[in-house]
């Protein structure tokens, strides 16, 4: 029988172990790729475990335990399993970030179970060319904004690598000096995440760029294949100092990425509206929509 002793946490190391499962098992929602979870280390404690060649991933935020769905061949002996597990946690929503074909499984094999939609998790995924060519009269303000941006400035496109990571390092710990990191929670882990990431940018396979200005970087974008029609941008910042600069780094991303990729996950807006706008702006092609289970439910 499943239990919290069998599951341990997520090290670097186990990057090729879950690489090999998920080329078996490709995922949709950017939340369960390598890279987000062992940057997200420090907040959200990831453990994991296998059983009959499930992975199985839970979470520990705020000293509450947070259950997923297995990922591999579904069996219902082995989500049974999990959600025992689940039910006896005090957390509202016990086990969660479940995608909708796993959701469409679940209401057919556990008919009492309520699957909400977690809205501030949904996944924006948008056509490649449409984010590096902007085309039509629905893209016409962000087109005339970003042309406005690159009258007023010259910018260079760099790849991001060895060379420059120290530069890119100093950027952030600027961004986060911009954006007062540290009275926010959410910022303040999300700059350990990016931190961890540009000091293992190589180890995990990462890609991305800078814009420079002036010879110092003012932008970054970091990326990396999600599956095999799409990438996913973890992380894009910029700065304050540049208006619509934010423009500029989204379609120079996406004019690198849509030569392999025909689409790009942007990830999610955590419910912020000001982000939430801005991602909607740019006409998502679908949504990555996401559930969760109240532990109400699992007790029935």
């Amino acid at each position: 029988m499943l239990s919290i002793s069998d599951f341990k946490p997520v090290k670097l190391e186990d990057k090729e172990l879950f690489d090999k499962h998920y080329d078996k098992y490709p995922q949709l929602h950017s939340d369960y790729l390598f890279t987000t979870i062992i940057s997200w280390m420090d907040y959200a404690n990831y453990h994991y475990t296998f059983l009959k060649d499930s992975l199985i991933i839970i979470t520990r935020i705020e000293n509450q335990l947070g259950f997923r769905p297995p990922i591999g061949k579904r069996e219902k002996d082995v989500f049974q399993e999990v959600l025992q597990l689940a039910k006896k946690e005090q957390n509202k929503y016990p086990f969660g970030l479940i995608d909708l074909p796993t959701k469409e499984w679940l209401s057919e094999n556990f008919p009492n179970l309520k699957c909400t939609p977690n809205r501030s998790y949904f996944e924006y995924v948008y056509n490649s060319y449409d984010l590096a060519i902007l085309p039509g009269s629905r893209y016409g303000k962000i087109r005339n904004r970003l042309n406005k941006f690159k009258r007023n400035n010259s910018y260079e496109v760099e790849s991001i690598s060895e060379e420059n990571i120290n530069e890119i390092k100093k950027f952030l710990n600027r961004w986060c000096l911009w954006k007062d990191c540290e009275s926010d929670p959410l910022l303040k882990n999300e700059k350990k995440a990016v931190i961890y990431s540009m000091s293992h940018f190589s180890e995990l396979e990462l890609s991305g760029i800078i814009l420079r200005i002036n010879g110092d970087v003012e932008a970054m974008a970091v990326y990396e294949k999600m599956n095999s029609d799409t990438a996913v941008i973890h992380y894009e910042k910029a700065s304050p100092d540049y208006a619509e600069i934010y423009k500029a780094i989204n379609v120079e991303t996406a004019r690198i990425l849509q030569k392999e990729f025909k689409f790009i996950n942007r990830e999610s807006d955590l419910d912020i509206p000001g982000l939430r706008k801005a991602k909607i702006s740019y006409h998502p092609h679908h949504m990555v929509e996401v559930f969760h289970i109240d532990r109400d439910s699992l007790l029935k």
